[in-house]
């Protein structure tokens, strides 16, 4: 389809490329008719070597499309870090599970620290589906001194022996397929997709919920809302959440699982004024709500509903351990005192001081991103969340 005004016109060979996936998508909906968003979304973003996640188009920093906390600052991941030891420590045969580890950046700040901080591990587990990334991340790890990068390992799938381990999960669940749903004074609908073959473009297509669970849902949310206006409601449910919890307390045999995203406890998230969800788009650095542009070559997000994930998390048999802000945990975790360590330049020092504002700051990262912590087999009072522990809020 053609793209906003407002958005870069990609090259001529992305292009080819995103047309690549957009005939694959068209293929499918001659087979189904119409695609919910969710399976439209799982098209776009992971399909083999087209999708967004699964293509070798550069994604984070500069060149791409987004930024996120461990390539803000060392100091992130040094943060986490501290966290895994303290859970690492109770292990007898103690190993880190990443769930997509983006350029490879805070797997190797994570493996720095631990060595640093003497915590031995077995093995570093990075579960990474697209072979581009893991090639990138391979070619970060490799500046390790070898007695690290030997402990790397990557899986395409969870591990069948269930590990001791502390699983890590940065800005995972916002990237998972979501429905759409949309709430009017009459009925309630779920968003699906057609491809309007006149105007050569994908298009939303409203049908009535058939769904039982889609259904429990929306009735859930008019709860919160109330009687939505006659402009509808329109928001998303992530279905893929319980699902992954369980795999996830399946793959662990005692440990911790920490979850670090943007998003909002249940209350805040179906907020009667947020009438267009939460859906993002992010190409080049914008942010934009159409996720039909060029498809493969955008990122394409929802805000999660951090209670969704306590609910999911406990019903699975994961204990609820701590839920703060991004900047509590990392406050909580030693941010200000690694900061200290770091430099005595000047310059340096201030770059720092910037690095800092922008991960805590409550207009920038400090409180949209939220981190929560589920735990099998280990209890003990969590680090980073001692200075703000926000469990009553879920």
């Amino acid at each position: 389809m053609k793209p906003k005004h407002s958005l870069p016109t990609p090259s001529q060979e992305a292009q080819l490329h995103s047309e690549k996936l957009s005939q694959r998508i068209q293929q499918q909906l001659k087979r189904k008719g119409r695609l919910t968003f969710a399976e439209f979304m799982q098209m776009v973003l992971y399909t083999p070597n087209l999708g967004y996640y699964a293509n070798s188009l550069p994604k984070i920093g500069a060149h791409g499309d987004f930024i996120t906390a461990p390539e803000i600052s060392p100091l992130f991941s040094q943060c986490v870090a501290r966290q895994a030891i303290q859970v690492l420590k109770t292990l007898e045969h103690p190993s880190l599970v990443e769930f997509g580890a983006g350029r490879g950046v805070m797997a190797k700040n994570i493996l720095l620290e631990l060595d640093a901080q003497e915590q031995a591990i077995e093995h570093y587990y990075i579960l990474e589906l697209s072979a581009d990334l893991q090639q990138v991340q391979k070619e970060t790890l490799q500046t390790l001194p070898a007695h690290l990068f030997e402990k790397v390992v990557w899986l395409n799938s969870l591990p069948e022996e269930p590990l001791e381990a502390v699983f890590i999960a940065n800005e995972v669940l916002d990237a998972m397929p979501v429905e759409r749903l949309k709430l009017e004074p009459q009925q309630t609908s779920q968003a699906m997709v057609i491809y309007n073959e006149t105007k050569q473009q994908f298009e939303w297509d409203y049908i009535p919920i058939t769904d039982r669970l889609l259904q429990r849902f929306s009735n859930g949310i008019l709860n919160f809302i109330g009687n939505p206006s006659p402009d509808g409601y329109e928001t998303e449910i992530n279905l893929n959440i319980r699902p992954w919890l369980k795999s996830v307390f399946e793959a662990m045999d005692k440990g911790l699982l920490l979850l670090i995203d943007y998003g909002y406890s249940r209350k805040e998230y179906y907020q009667p004024a947020r009438v267009m969800g939460t859906l993002r788009c992010h190409y080049q650095h914008l942010a934009h709500s159409n996720p039909f542009f060029y498809p493969g070559l955008q990122d394409i997000t929802a805000h999660v509903d951090f209670t969704a994930v306590a609910e999911s998390g406990f019903d699975v048999g994961f204990k609820i351990a701590g839920f703060s802000t991004q900047a509590h945990f990392l406050m909580s975790s030693g941010l200000l005192e690694l900061s200290t360590t770091q430099s005595d330049d000047i310059t340096e020092s201030l770059k720092i001081a910037q690095q800092i504002k922008t991960l805590t700051l409550p207009d920038e990262m400090g409180e949209t991103f939220k981190v929560i912590a589920l735990t099998k087999k280990t209890d003990i009072p969590l680090m980073g969340f001692q200075l703000r522990d926000l469990r009553h809020q879920l």
